[in-house]
């Protein structure tokens, strides 16, 4: 029965110390989802504002371009997946890896090639593992990515949008990533960053604005090559803030989750140690009561 208790006491101090673990790592994503909600908050005006400067150029003039002008037929996309570098967040990483094999699977029934980028160690794993060939890969700033980051992302995107299909470019790209949407709720979304879809923009604008009329000088193509990288490089920095916004959000809540489970093992291991002590205890004092019954008989004995 001892070896017992001590098997619970040994549980209880290693239950305690992952207990203290998870608390911590709970607190610490508390703090860093406020910061990267800020992020968020602060990156969305920029990326908003120059996602109308686009549309003003596009439906201004007549000028072709791959910001704006969509392939006759597609037949090469490119599929840009945010996860992130560590675990520890629950079905985070999971639910944004269905989703982009979603989208592939989408894209490839409409008969198109396509190509995949990842950020984050997660995702890369996840390919790696199952053979899939991945174009290019980043990690290492998952957590708190900064707008370089964004840039070296969307670098060689940019330079497969501006490359005929024939000649190893792409006529779509389209993005995978984990949208922030409250402490409690994140979800994982696709959409399409090229050819930007004018109509769809129309729609989101406030009911009864009017546009203004623009001149491009020197044209509107030249404008147009001078926004694309800026478009693409803020919609990923976007991105990739809500993504790092909600694996921090969901780390929280797993953390939590974790505590809250090991406060429940502790108590559970607790009343188990507690009704083994109590057994042992018990067993004791029946020893002792019947060494000492045994040691009455044999004195009542030795007198008769």
């Amino acid at each position: 029965m001892g070896a017992q208790l001590r098997v619970y006491k040994r549980r209880i101090r290693s239950v305690t110390a992952t207990k203290k673990i998870t608390k911590a790592m709970e607190m610490i994503a508390a703090s860093r989802v406020v910061k990267a909600q800020r992020k968020v908050a602060a990156s969305a005006p920029y990326a908003t504002e120059l996602t109308r400067a686009v549309t003003a150029v596009g439906t201004g003039s007549n000028t072709k371009h791959p910001l704006t002008t969509e392939a006759e037929t597609a037949t090469r996309s490119a599929v840009l997946l945010l996860t992130s570098d560590r675990g520890l967040a629950g079905a985070f990483n999971a639910n944004a890896i269905k989703a982009a094999e979603q989208l592939t699977a989408r894209l490839e029934a409409e008969g198109k090639e396509v190509d995949t980028y990842i950020v984050g160690r997660r995702g890369l794993a996840h390919y790696n593992f199952r053979e899939r060939t991945v174009v290019e890969s980043w990690s290492g700033f998952t957590d708190g990515p900064s707008y370089a980051d964004a840039k070296k992302v969307a670098a060689p995107l940019i330079e497969a949008i501006e490359k005929d299909a024939a000649e190893g470019g792409v006529d779509e790209l389209h993005i995978v990533y984990t949208e922030f949407i409250s402490m409690m709720t994140q979800n994982a979304v696709d959409g399409r960053l090229l050819p930007l879809s004018l109509e769809e923009v129309a729609e989101e604008a406030p009911k009864g604005e009017i546009l203004p009329l623009y001149d491009f000088e020197p044209s509107a193509e030249d404008v147009l090559d001078a926004l694309l990288p800026r478009y693409v490089e803020s919609r990923i920095y976007n991105a990739m803030l809500q993504s790092a916004a909600s694996k921090h959000a969901a780390t929280r809540r797993a953390m939590k989750s974790a505590t809250d489970n090991a406060g429940d093992l502790i108590t559970s291991l607790s009343r188990l140690a507690n009704a083994a002590r109590q057994a042992e205890i018990t067993q004791e004092i029946s020893e002792i009561v019947g060494g000492s019954a045994a040691l009455a008989d044999a004195t009542a004995g030795s007198d008769r």
